[in-house]
């Protein structure tokens, strides 16, 4: 196992992340630090950054290699951006960093900052086109990207925090004052003619971002606390805006989802974001939970594990994650997988479900046993909390409830178990009837390997009017697998409206196993003691 940790020095705030790399690829973090800065507020005017903020970044780095050793980090990767690039005397900082903590502080360029935040980005969200935006404290990074392609990228010296200043909004924003911010950055960002992009979405990643996100979700009383791939149109955004330009310092420290000390920056940050939307012509922002310390793991995962550094699919290489994270064996869960996948594609007239639905019936029958490293017993509604909750990056919300309720459900839960709000509020009639049908699948699929020996290695779903057949291709009878499949019948037929006849061919020729992975010889013989000898029977 590896234990990596990953610093980012921003002109705002200063953050620690560290995460395991375990023997069999999974990665996930362990810890989560930050510390407020403002290091572009501590800046004087001969350009030079003031003793206060050497003391307070030594004293932050101090804290952080402090934890580097309590979590024992095998590689550190810290890095600075804006303040102390932008600064004179922003070397000597960082020397006296390393000597005094012993972490080696990287200055990144604009340029450098803004690749390594679109690979968080790319990695975490299912975008094909858009623009990027990173509003930190002293920058904002752009980068046009089709195709999941970089074709532009800039870095400009506007931030929520150096802006706040340079305008003094910090109590309150006049319209002359707006007016005069706006003219200032619409006249920097006219400079770059191929930010107007028709159509494209806006992606948000940084502090203001976030916190914008999380105002608008706390306003409209979503039922969800995550914020990364949340989207909402431009007209909300507009109607944040202008109540938000309404208030004072005092009366921003009282909305719902602003934080105390980023109530002072957010009209500065919000009025950078108004002109981003107003420059691009986007009409939809998408919120990314994902950035600069993401790429930078990115970065560092793809060279030390040998995977490309940009996921070709995003969905499967979140849920290969989780699968990883929580099942030492994962040869069940691919081959229910397969079952289940066979039985959607082979059903598809019966089902009437949606092609687009099947990566949901996948991702949850995947990962449809995770809930027994919690407990066992009800371990459906465990790995129901866990998908709801897990980093499945590719996934809507509402696709990853739809998920968890699958394969919370695969094993007979009713849909009364589900009465969060997330589920009650997210999901409509329409959607249990569908969570319905390809749970029925993932049941079936999960009875029809319930000794985990996979027995049953190939299956053919085929329908008519009165009946669906499911053709069982198994290297002897399946017994134990045959009697659970019985207690699915009176589901199915509720489901589809139709009988389900199960033939069974005992084909040993084809079996999924090699033969040292056969199963034990003793309960092989017994078994074919009980199925005596018959070729093909049905239920």
């Amino acid at each position: 196992m590896q234990r990596i940790a990953i610093i980012d020095i921003g002109s705002n705030s200063a953050r620690l992340v560290i995460s395991h790399i375990y023997k069999n690829g999974a990665y996930n973090m362990v810890y989560n630090q930050k510390e407020a800065l403002r290091l572009s507020q501590k800046v004087d005017g001969q350009n030079l950054l003031t003793e206060e903020a050497f003391t307070s970044t030594i004293d932050t780095m101090r804290s952080f290699a402090h934890m580097c050793k309590i979590y024992q980090a095998d590689k550190t990767i810290a890095v600075a951006t804006a303040a102390i690039r932008n600064a004179s005397n922003g070397p000597e900082l960082v020397a006296k960093v390393a000597e005094q903590t012993g972490i080696q502080l990287h200055i990144i360029s604009g340029k450098t900052e803004a690749y390594i935040s679109y690979l968080g980005v790319i990695n975490t969200l299912d975008v094909k086109n858009g623009i990027i935006f990173d509003l930190g404290g002293g920058s904002t990074e752009l980068i046009l990207f089709k195709n999941r392609k970089i074709l532009e990228s800039i870095s400009l010296p506007l931030g929520a925090v150096n802006t706040t200043g340079m305008f003094n909004t910090r109590n309150e924003m006049p319209p002359n004052v707006y007016n005069d911010l706006n003219a200032f950055v619409m006249s920097r960002l006219a400079q770059y003619p191929w930010l107007k992009q028709s159509n494209l979405p806006l992606i948000g990643v940084g502090g203001t971002a976030r916190t914008v996100a999380k105002i608008i979700q706390r306003a409209k009383k979503y039922p969800a606390t995550k914020i990364h791939n949340y989207s909402y149109p431009i007209q909300t955004f507009r109607s944040f805006f202008n109540k938000l330009c309404l208030t004072n310092l005092e009366q921003r420290k009282k909305i719902s989802g602003l934080s105390t000390e980023r109530s002072d920056i957010i009209l500065a940050g919000s009025s950078i974001i108004s002109c981003l939307l107003e420059a691009t012509g986007a009409k939809k922002l998408i919120t990314s939970g994902c950035g600069l310390r993401e790429g930078l793991f990115y970065d560092y995962y793809s060279k030390s594990n040998n995977v490309p550094l940009i996921a070709k699919n995003i969905l499967e290489r979140s849920r290969e994650n989780t699968l990883r994270l929580f099942e030492s064996d994962t040869a069940h869960a691919r081959h229910i997988t397969k079952l289940a996948l066979a039985m959607f594609d082979g059903w598809m007239e019966l089902h009437k479900v949606r092609k687009s639905y099947r990566r949901l019936l996948e991702t949850a029958a995947l990962l449809h046993d995770i809930g027994i490293t919690i407990n066992f017993y009800s371990h459906a509604r465990h790995s129901a909390y866990m998908i709801q909750n897990a980093k499945l990056f590719g996934l809507t919300h509402k696709e990853q409830i739809i998920t968890s309720a699958i394969a919370g459900w695969h094993n007979g839960i009713s849909k009364n178990y589900f009465k969060s709000r997330f589920y009650k509020e997210m999901l409509t009639e329409n959607n249990w009837k569908l969570i319905n049908k390809l749970s029925l699948l993932l049941a079936l699929a999960e009875s029809l390997d319930y000794s985990e020996m996979r027995m049953v290695h190939t299956l053919t779903p085929s329908f008519n009017k009165k009946n669906a057949l499911l053709t069982l291709h198994a290297e002897h009878y399946p017994t134990i697998e045959m009697h659970q499949l019985k207690d699915h019948l009176s589901w199915f037929k509720k489901a589809f409206g139709v009988e389900l006849k199960v033939e069974v061919i005992e084909d040993p020729e084809d079996m999924l196993l090699p033969s040292e992975e056969a199963p034990d010889t003793a309960l092989d013989r017994l078994l074919q003691e009980l199925d005596a000898d018959k070729p093909a029977k049905q239920i």
